[in-house]
């Protein structure tokens, strides 16, 4: 294993719900230099790599998410730590030992899906029960495993329904404790709420998160939801094309996201990211002015600017509100000035109506300046 991967674990610890620093752990799992491609027999390296040579590593105990948009690869990673892919370079390593050859039932992982894959002619007690029929475990033990599974997750009265018979989050909970009832080292989550509404999912999201904290797991994470990786993840590992563009806390991706594109990603309303030029010791984007940064700067560059740090109101700037989005706690508006449109987010129900003429000004401190070529990175 690389060096620069033990390392990044070790000073990278992830954060406790509380704010405080986790207290250092051994790696669980470790995806060192891991390459995949998909393509006919006989023609992979002409195949471009769903992923280029990742590496990550998830401490004993730790919620790490994987989110990018479709495509990006996040899946084909889980779907490797879980052996269902085999990678084509690198290596997975679960508790230190080689998944190298290793099938999917002696990983010591269990696997939580999109699309719930429940028996369907069997009761929720039969499948919850079943991983551990597989393992011949004795049946006082199971039903005593199944039973507290339930109670775990409030499933007792449901126990004796087929999967037809249930609701979409409460499949999703039948699923989850399928994998709850084998006690795994590691628990691998596919994009387990795509397929339930709004308000389930954050019902759901709140149980998924309490429950792995409750039980001391390892867990493994993908979506695309940028929500469901702010609220759940100790770190989040953002992935775009292959690759994992940037690893860290919630709040250090949020505040310093690597590039223009993490920082468009996560957050909602997304991130301005508005044209700019460099004049002096200032780079002008539009009718706002910020200071430079020290290092070198490419001809073209952007300034990034989270809609909370749009001041409504205030500022020397003039701009007219040319949308609404009235939400109850906060209401995003969208006011073009200097011929762009910048995003801003306010508290409760604004006064603003289309067409206003507004005064509009940015937290200068908070603005960031990225690289608008290449790989849009951001600038100290």
């Amino acid at each position: 294993m690389r060096r620069e991967v033990v390392a990044r674990v070790r000073a990278g610890a992830a954060l406790a719900l509380s704010g405080e620093k986790a207290p250092l752990a051994e790696p669980e799992v470790v995806l060192d230099g891991v390459t995949k491609r998909f393509a006919p027999e006989g023609r992979a390296e002409a195949a471009p790599a769903a992923l280029q040579g990742i590496s990550i590593a998830v401490t004993r105990g730790e919620f790490v998410v994987i989110v990018g948009p479709s495509g990006c690869g996040k899946s084909t990673a889980l779907r490797i730590v879980a052996g269902l892919e085999e990678p084509d370079a690198g290596t997975v390593t679960i508790a230190g030992r080689s998944m190298k050859g290793v099938p999917p039932q002696d990983r010591d992982v269990a696997m939580v899906f999109q699309g719930y894959a429940l028996y369907p002619q069997m009761t929720a007690r039969e499948i919850l029960e079943f991983p551990l029929k597989m393992r011949r475990v004795p049946r006082e033990q199971r039903l005593r495993a199944v039973g507290e599974a339930a109670a775990m997750l409030r499933i007792e009265k449901l126990l004796d329904r087929r999967p037809g018979e249930l609701s979409g989050g409460e499949r999703q909970r039948v699923a989850m404790g399928r994998a709850i009832v084998r006690k795994p080292r590691v628990f691998l989550f596919d994009e387990p709420l795509s397929n339930l509404d709004a308000s389930l999912r954050g019902d759901i999201r709140i149980e998924i998160g309490q429950l792995v904290r409750r039980l001391g797991a390892t867990a493994l994470y993908v979506t695309h939801d940028h929500v469901e990786a702010m609220t759940l993840a100790d770190r989040i590992a953002v992935m775009r094309g292959g690759l994992i563009l940037q690893l860290g806390t919630p709040q250090e991706i949020y505040e310093r996201p690597a590039s223009s594109f993490v920082g468009a990603f996560l957050g909602s309303p997304r991130m301005n990211l508005l044209p700019a030029r460099v004049d002096g010791d200032s780079v002008v984007a539009g009718p706002f002015r910020v200071p430079r940064p020290k290092e070198a700067l490419p001809a073209h560059i952007e300034v990034g600017v989270r809609p909370e740090h749009v001041v409504i109101g205030h500022g020397d700037a003039h701009g007219e509100v040319i949308a609404v989005e009235p939400l109850g706690a906060e209401t995003h508006l969208i006011v073009r000035s200097g011929g762009l449109d910048i995003r801003a987010q306010t508290r409760g129900f604004a006064t603003h109506r289309r067409g206003d003429q507004v005064l509009v000004s940015i937290e200068v401190d908070r603005a960031m300046v990225f690289d608008a070529d290449g790989e849009g990175r951001r600038f100290a």
